[in-house]
């Protein structure tokens, strides 16, 4: 049977493009690759051409819903819990404690916040070197996820 290799890259439709691209290279440090007015955007993360693309919805475009069909919310690896830390103050300056949530999930640590069209987004690192083993770690019985404190 055929199978997926990995997800290519994300698009999302925005009400603001220069307004989304300020947040998305300003804040969490995407490159632009891309700029075609009045159409959209296209960031990466520096390896492949695009990652994330930010195309402009039509005015009429309903606004995004907490729990509506659709986008949950996209996850952004970075490399390491020190990395993560440095989003963590980074975002706090940003936003502020009350739209920051933090989750260990133990096989990943956990930020998340919401974008300036409400999209969801969780930026995590991996805690385990080995992939088998965070897989082996989600599917326990048990497990607990627990709010994750950065100091």
């Amino acid at each position: 049977m055929a199978r997926p290799k990995r997800i290519g890259h994300l698009v999302i439709n925005v009400k603001d493009v220069p307004a989304s691209t300020k947040f998305y290279t300003e804040v969490l440090g995407f490159e632009v690759s891309l700029e075609r007015p009045g159409f959209g955007t296209f960031l990466t993360c520096g390896k492949v051409h695009h990652d994330l693309a930010l195309f402009q919805a039509p005015e009429y475009a309903a606004p995004v819903t907490e729990g509506g069909l659709g986008l949950n919310h996209m996850a952004i690896q970075v490399e390491d819990f020190e990395e993560l830390k440095d989003y963590y103050h980074r975002l706090q300056e940003h936003f502020g404690d009350s739209e920051l949530r933090t989750v260990d999930h133990v096989m990943t640590k956990s930020i998340y916040f919401k974008d300036p069209d409400g999209n969801g987004i969780e930026l995590f690192c991996n805690t385990f070197d080995n992939p088998a083993d965070g897989l082996t770690e989600m599917r326990r019985p048990g497990r607990q996820n627990t709010e994750l404190v950065f100091d």
